[in-house]
């Protein structure tokens, strides 16, 4: 969920919230204003009758009306003072219940008490009341719409140097050759924020051009000693008065320089598809490759008595020629090495996936651990642990999906071509 979505939910929900409470609130308390000044209005007409009264020692004459009237009648019981009362009485000539709100008093005329009751129709009281309630609801509908647009407008505006600070980051490579470089801000938040990922990018850089500069000179620089061994290993075999012992720690000296030197084109080639120093845009049909891998590869099958089924039809993907080759290469390679002896090898190709499958040595190898660096099965220790990882980065630059199963004693690696 985007922090402008959640904020406006927040901010919606707050508000209505607020809204509806202060409506309640309003609502009882414009309700208690209109019918304390309807009792004003009530008293006031007591207050018009009593001074008649005292003035001409009789009793009004009433003039009723639709909305008010008062009835007079004579009583034993003295109220010292005004009572107020709500009931609901029925108009014949609306033909419906109406609300009427009392003021009851008692008066003294000539030695007699007489109770009058004035009759007030709450009626306009409460039309002016949802009248005011409506135009209300109406107001806080139009604040909540204005707040929602404004809040779209200029949040979005506000956080547009986020999101364009966020795309630079996506689009930014280490090896552009260049640190990042966020342009200054007026809002002194995304300001802090495009100063701090500057200078992190600027020393991450800085430190990647360091340890790139490190890793090519060793690089260059272990060829030549390697070679000078390898050399001299090759003198030493030709000398004619070597013991079997001696020539067996030789043997063993040219292995480990063998090992070495493929552990140290193993690293370059992760260095260099980890860094993205190839593009995968090649069309290449990968049926051909494999084939032509399975062939070059036909004798080794065939001296570990190896059966190949190869169920291969020509597709054409978007790829790296060499790249290619080096995954193939490395996954028959892993076939042999934990295939045993007249084992079964199933390679299949069709146009969403390539899947290599191969008869188990000893159970299922560890999937979580399968594709990371240096992990050799404990069945088998020739490999330096770097075939599948490789294979793993490769397919990740390419956007491919490589998955590990196991199933009937078989070891299936499965290569999803969707890009």
């Amino acid at each position: 969920m985007k922090l402008f979505t959640k904020y406006n939910r927040i901010n919606i929900a707050a508000t209505i919230f607020t809204f509806l409470v202060g409506s309640i609130a309003f609502y009882f308390v414009l309700h208690y204003v209109l019918i304390r000044q309807l009792d004003e209005t009530l008293r006031a007409e007591e207050q018009e009758i009593n001074r008649y009264i005292e003035t001409h020692h009789q009793i009004p004459d009433i003039q009723n009306t639709k909305h008010q009237w008062t009835t007079i009648e004579q009583t034993n019981a003295l109220t010292k003072k005004e009572v107020f009362k709500n009931i609901t009485l029925f108009n014949t000539k609306e033909n419906e219940e109406e609300a009427i709100r009392q003021i009851i008093f008692t008066t003294a005329l000539n030695g007699t008490l007489y109770k009058i009751t004035v009759n007030k129709s709450k009626v306009e009281t409460e039309d002016i009341l949802q009248l005011i309630i409506l135009v209300t609801m109406c107001m806080i509908a139009l604040i909540l719409l204005i707040n929602l647009y404004v809040n779209r407008k200029i949040i979005n505006r506000l956080w547009q140097p986020f999101y364009t600070a966020i795309e630079q980051i996506k689009a930014y490579h280490i090896n552009d050759r260049q640190s990042l470089s966020l342009p200054n801000q007026n809002i002194e938040e995304f300001n802090l924020l495009n100063e701090s990922l500057n200078t992190m990018t600027k020393s991450v850089y800085n430190d990647y051009q360091a340890l790139k500069s490190f890793t090519e000179n060793a690089s260059h620089e272990m060829q030549t000693p390697l070679a000078v061994i390898r050399s001299k290993t090759d003198i030493l075999l030709q000398q004619t008065d070597l013991t079997e012992t001696s020539i067996k720690h030789i043997l063993g000296i040219e292995d480990g320089i063998t090992k070495l030197s493929r552990l140290h084109q193993s690293l370059l080639l992760l260095t260099k598809i980890e860094n993205l120093n190839f593009s995968f845009t090649e069309k290449i049909n990968i049926g051909n490759i494999i084939q032509q891998k399975i062939e070059e590869k036909r004798e080794i099958f065939q001296s570990k008595l190896l059966s190949i089924e190869e169920n291969i039809i020509p597709v054409e993907i978007l790829f790296h020629h060499h790249f290619a080759e080096i995954l193939v290469n490395n996954l028959l390679t892993n076939t042999i090495r934990y295939s045993p002896e007249n084992g079964k090898v199933e390679v299949v190709v069709t146009k969403e996936k390539l899947v290599v499958k191969n008869t188990a040595i000893n159970g299922q190898l560890d999937a979580n651990k399968i594709f990371k660096r240096f992990y050799k099965a404990q069945q088998n220790q020739e490999g330096i642990g770097l075939g599948l990882a490789i294979v793993n980065e490769i397919c990740k630059v390419a956007g491919f999906n490589l998955q590990y199963s196991y199933a009937d004693n078989q070891h299936i690696f499965t290569i999803f071509f969707k890009q």
